[in-house]
């Protein structure tokens, strides 16, 4: 196993952590369908980067304002962020709506993505989206246009029982820092970027990812997912098609200690879920793809609670010359009766990526000394071989 390195930094408001592989699932034996990329991520879609700006300073009773802050920004480019303006044919798709996921109307009315995408806390969205786009003007990312609009891609989930989410302390810098970040390759899962502060299904959540490779004729091929993770009931929660939250029920319950109160029922939360993939694939099958996320949520337990903000995009990378403003531009799909592979892919990875943040996730101590737990690993495997789902 791959030791884990901490590196902090502390600064006045803040101090991120960088970390290197944690444990994932597959680490500890547990089975998934289907053969993974190189690194069982969403960046295994070549061309896609991945970045993070973590905030995690302060402990104890929570004073709006200063903290403790258990936050962050995640950042995901389709194309990487060295190709500025190259939009990817894309769709979206709700399973409920108790969320946001900014510019997504523009998104289904074009067909097309044309930035990148930001994952953070449910009141910075409108913070993220500022800075995302004065970057844009900074950077020239239209590429000498003299005139243009564009639509920011912002999506949330609340991490409000451990982040204090109304002193507002995401900002420009951190926008900043996790598109600086944004690389190919490895990414780090659990407590990190805007999954910081996220809880799933009885244990501490965050963000995950997983990959896999398929073939469609004599074509390889390959679909990824990033998931923030923040949403179910622990009594649903089900890993290789263990029951695992009935199983540890009264392992490790999160404990409340204090305000803010709130109406949050069990069950309540979120999830955003970006699927990526490399077949040529158009606006409206982008759309089935997106369809098909809440089946590999619903594999682990989710239910589309209503307090839940479930919010999925789905990109192609293919077709890199689609999007042409003056000229006719010539593509290529796949045939829908051809589309299956993608469809399981679809479902596989998205399972993986929620346990793999899960996995990574570390018990979290935030506002008023409110605690999610991380799920233990040696009681799940012995879980898992107990349901003859590990080897003993």
């Amino acid at each position: 196993m791959i030791k884990k390195t901490v590196i902090i930094f502390i600064g006045l408001l803040s101090c991120y952590q960088v970390y290197s592989q944690k444990p994932r699932a597959r680490d500890l034996g547990i089975p998934f369908v289907g053969t993974p990329g190189a690194f069982n991520a969403i960046t295994d879609v070549q061309g896609v980067e991945v970045g993070y700006s973590t905030i995690i300073t302060g402990k104890g009773e929570n004073t709006v304002g200063n903290g403790p802050i258990r936050t962050g920004v995640t950042a995901i480019f389709p194309r990487g962020k060295a190709k500025k303006f190259s939009p990817v044919y894309a769709n979206w798709y709700s399973l409920n709506g108790n969320g946001e996921m900014t510019g997504t109307t523009w998104v289904t009315e074009s067909g097309f993505l044309e930035t990148p995408i930001m994952i953070t806390n449910t009141n910075s969205v409108g913070v993220v989206r500022d800075a995302v786009l004065k970057w844009y003007v900074d950077t020239d990312w239209y590429s000498g246009e003299d005139w243009w609009y564009t639509y920011p891609v912002v999506a949330e989930t609340y991490d409000g029982f451990l982040n204090d989410i109304y002193g507002f302390h995401v900002k420009e810098k951190h926008v900043l820092e996790a598109i600086e970040n944004s690389s190919s390759g490895q990414i780090s899962e659990g407590n990190i970027g805007g999954g910081t502060g996220m809880m799933c299904l009885g244990f501490k959540g965050g963000t995950g990812t997983s990959s896999r490779v398929l073939k469609i004729k004599d074509s390889s091929y390959t679909v990824g997912a990033i998931v923030q993770s923040n949403f179910g009931a622990k009594r649903n929660l089900s890993i290789a098609g263990v029951p695992v939250g009935v199983e540890l029920k009264d392992t490790l319950n999160s404990v409340f200690n204090g305000p803010p109160k709130s109406r949050r029922q069990e069950g309540d939360g979120s999830i955003i879920v970006i699927v990526a993939t490399d077949v040529p694939l158009l606006p409206h099958q982008l759309k089935r793809i997106a369809q098909r996320i809440p089946l590999g949520i619903g594999i682990v337990g989710g239910r589309g609670s209503n307090g839940s903000g479930d919010i999925f995009l789905a990109f192609s990378t293919a077709n890199e010359g689609a999007f042409n403003r003056d000229d006719i531009a010539s593509i290529t799909s796949m045939p829908n009766d051809l589309l299956m592979p993608v469809f399981e892919a679809t479902v596989q990875v998205v399972e993986e990526a929620i346990i793999n943040a899960m996995i990574a996730a570390e018990t979290m101590e935030g506002i008023n000394g409110n605690t999610s737990y991380a799920i233990p690993h040696d009681v799940l495997v012995e879980t898992l071989k107990k349901y003859n789902r590990i080897k003993k």
